[in-house]
């Protein structure tokens, strides 16, 4: 259970400001239709995530432990740093297409979602974690926490959130898992 707490809480906290929110603020205000949105947020995120996570457990089987603690406790730092730098909405990101709603969010966030710090973070905690569907469902539930008030409640709530504290509270916790990890607390699962 620990690996879907730390990866709900962590996502959750990284998300808060991050390019996919933003996505589901223009969608939310482009569309009006929460459900769809939502759902498309939902398969965009787990089709997104498994297979991140997937990447994450794959790297444990071909890293020696003591590598793996390394890397890991080093990646961590530097996602530390990495989520303190705020994201904007590429125009590209935010286009609708004529697939409807569901596809649209669908397409838009899971693109959106490459490369990006939530899916990274996903492939680090899959390494961390035994469980890779605790950590795959525990960073899906982090996506949701963000973007389905973002949905719900459109651009008057992205005011109102402490961006900055809410990345400084997520960088402290990359960092602490980061220097936990190059300590050697991993030890116990096999890191």
């Amino acid at each position: 259970m620990e690996g879907f707490f730390v990866s709900t809480g962590i996502v959750a906290m990284a998300e808060m400001g991050d390019k996919t929110q933003l996505l589901a603020f223009v969608l939310a205000a482009r569309f009006r239709k929460p459900t769809p949105i939502i759902l498309g947020i939902l398969v965009a995120t787990l089709l997104n995530h498994g297979a991140a996570g997937a990447l994450g457990a794959w790297i444990t089987t071909q890293l020696s432990p003591e590598v793996l603690r390394y890397t890991l406790g080093i990646a961590f730092l530097a996602m530390a740093a990495w989520i303190m730098v705020p994201d904007r909405l590429d125009d590209a990101e935010a286009s609708i297409s004529r697939y409807g709603i569901f596809a649209t969010t669908l397409t838009t966030f899971f693109l959106a979602e490459i490369g990006d710090k939530t899916q990274i973070a996903t492939v680090m905690l899959a390494a961390q974690y035994p469980s890779l569907m605790a950590v795959v469902l525990g960073t899906t539930a982090g996506m949701m926490l963000a973007n389905v008030p973002a949905v719900l409640l459109g651009h008057r709530m992205a005011k109102k959130m402490p961006i900055r504290w809410i990345h400084g509270t997520a960088a402290i916790l990359f960092i602490v898992l980061g220097l936990a990890t190059l300590l050697g607390a991993g030890r116990q699962i096999g890191l």
